[in-house]
């Protein structure tokens, strides 16, 4: 187990800053998924590290981005669309986890399963660890997350970044697959603040 980051001693949603979810993705959310990908990269590196307490308590609206985007293939295998949600542990670890999303229209509402699967610790990156690539991001570290032995989450690594530093509740990620001392990258994702999740110590 790794060591507790500091975070707030509450698991309550930020008062300090203004968090506004709304019920439909908005046009930035929008705007970041009909991006190309060279594109992605740019806002990625212009991003800034979101803070740990802006993400405790919260669901996120989830939306891939994978290579070739104009074809249908995260549509046709149901995972265009998705939540993350994020909560801090009796430990004082952050940790966060998805859930499954109806692939509906990707303007329209965000329909939720109530199944947790693909947990992982989040932290800021650590530049004497080994999934040190952006300085500037927090990790979601799925090897860390305490899922099956064989869940093939176990792999994922990713970054992600704040798009805009005055704007805590629109996000963008960067996956990377983790093959023994190989970091491959795979595809972006973008997550815009949804719901109030998880708010108290969380157990599984």
């Amino acid at each position: 187990m790794s060591a507790a980051v500091a975070v707030p001693s509450t698991s309550r949603p930020s008062t300090t800053t203004k968090l506004t979810p709304t019920p439909l993705p908005s046009r930035a959310q929008l705007a970041l998924e009909q991006m190309p990908m060279w594109e992605l990269e740019k806002v990625f590196q212009r991003g800034v590290q979101p803070r740990l307490e802006d993400l405790i308590g919260w669901e996120f609206r989830g939306v891939n981005h994978l290579p070739l985007n104009f074809l249908p293939v995260a549509n046709l295998v149901g995972i265009k669309k998705f939540l993350k949600g994020f909560f801090l542990t009796e430990d004082g670890r952050v940790m966060g986890y998805n859930s499954p999303v109806k692939n509906n229209a990707l303007d329209g509402r965000w329909i939720v399963a109530p199944k947790k699967f693909g947990y992982y610790e989040v932290a800021p990156v650590d530049p004497t660890a080994h999934d040190n690539k952006y300085l500037h991001a927090v990790l979601l570290n799925y090897g860390k997350g305490g899922n099956p032995a064989l869940d093939p989450s176990q792999v994922l690594r990713d970054y992600v970044v704040q798009v805009d530093a005055n704007n805590p509740d629109l996000l963008l990620g960067k996956a990377y697959g983790a093959f023994g001392p190989l970091r491959i990258p795979t595809n972006f994702f973008i997550l815009e603040r949804f719901r109030v999740g998880l708010t108290d110590y969380a157990k599984r």
